[in-house]
């Protein structure tokens, strides 16, 4: 049976949707291949199979080729390498439904393409559940890890930065207050997860846990060893601290799909009050003993 001749503006956004599809194809086949762990690999060969067919059921009704777009393929490849698949795949969704074709008013003209296009959802989100990666299986350590150093750290500098009004002492007391802090927590880490029969994740826990605590200590400090002046040190430190808790809100609201504004402003409210505080309680110690530095 022959197809009727399709309007212009459904070709188009069929043209877009191929793009789409072919694209994604390339990005998803790249990763799969340069996957180690047999498991992703094969789940995203699975979701690169799924883009390509998709790619061909719009190309009957186009009767076109539509060739990938090099730029995302490179971009996403990259960002997925780096911060990890689930992430990667996930932002590349997000932007996606951002420029998402309408197929409301393709289905005038395709009654299936809604069901097409359901299933082909579906299943992708079916197979992106399937990965495994230890950037998402450790999140709750990570979290731990940065969230202590925020307000632990931030709430140290505050109290020193007016207690001793020297920016390389209170640096000095940062990175030791800082390093002892990554240690406790690694250490309290592991020892909690053994203590809940997580012995095999219980190294890992501990190292993701660690590593987070220092990165964050690491954004706090290096203002002080920038500046002269203690206070333009402290306030970029904090600026650094709402940075931090920006990035990874943003990172966990991507790749776990929670919500972005109530976990970053739990945190920026957190680490705030807690510095204020220790802010306060550096003053009354200096002026309770008289210190001058």
């Amino acid at each position: 049976m022959k197809r009727k001749p399709l309007s212009p503006e459904t070709r188009s956004q069929l043209l877009v949707a191929q793009g789409n599809e072919i694209t994604e194809y390339h990005i998803y086949k790249q990763l799969a291949e340069k996957q180690r762990d047999p498991h992703n690999a094969e789940v995203l060969s699975r979701i690169a199979d799924d883009e390509h067919k998709h790619y061909e059921i719009w190309k009957e009704y186009t009767e076109k080729e539509v060739a990938p777009s090099k730029w995302k393929i490179w971009k996403f490849y990259w960002i997925a390498r780096i911060f990890g698949i689930t992430f990667g795949i996930k932002l590349m969704e997000k932007g996606e439904e951002n420029a998402q074709v309408n197929y409301n008013e393709i289905a005038d003209e395709i009654p299936e393409a809604k069901i097409i296009a359901k299933e082909e959802n579906d299943h992708e989100d079916q197979l992106i559940a399937l990965l495994e990666e230890d950037k998402l299986k450790y999140v709750g350590s990570i979290v731990l890890g940065l969230n202590d150093a925020l307000v632990e750290i931030l709430g140290t500098l505050a109290g020193l930065t007016f207690a001793l009004q020297n920016t390389r002492l209170v640096a000095l007391a940062g990175i030791i207050t800082g390093l002892a802090g990554a240690l406790s927590m690694s250490s309290s880490e592991y020892l909690s997860n053994k203590s809940e029969g997580n012995h095999e994740g219980a190294v890992k826990s501990a190292i993701f846990t660690g590593i987070a605590y220092v990165f964050a200590v690491v954004f706090l400090v290096v203002p002080y060893l920038l500046f002269t002046s203690p206070f333009v040190a402290l306030i970029v430190a904090v600026i650094d601290s709402v940075l931090v808790v920006f990035l990874y809100s943003y990172y966990i609201s991507v790749a776990n799909d929670q919500p972005f504004r109530k976990r970053f402003w739990e945190m920026v409210i957190l680490s705030t009050v807690v510095g204020l505080i220790s802010f306060g309680l550096g003053y009354l110690v200096r002026i309770m003993f008289g210190i001058e530095v």
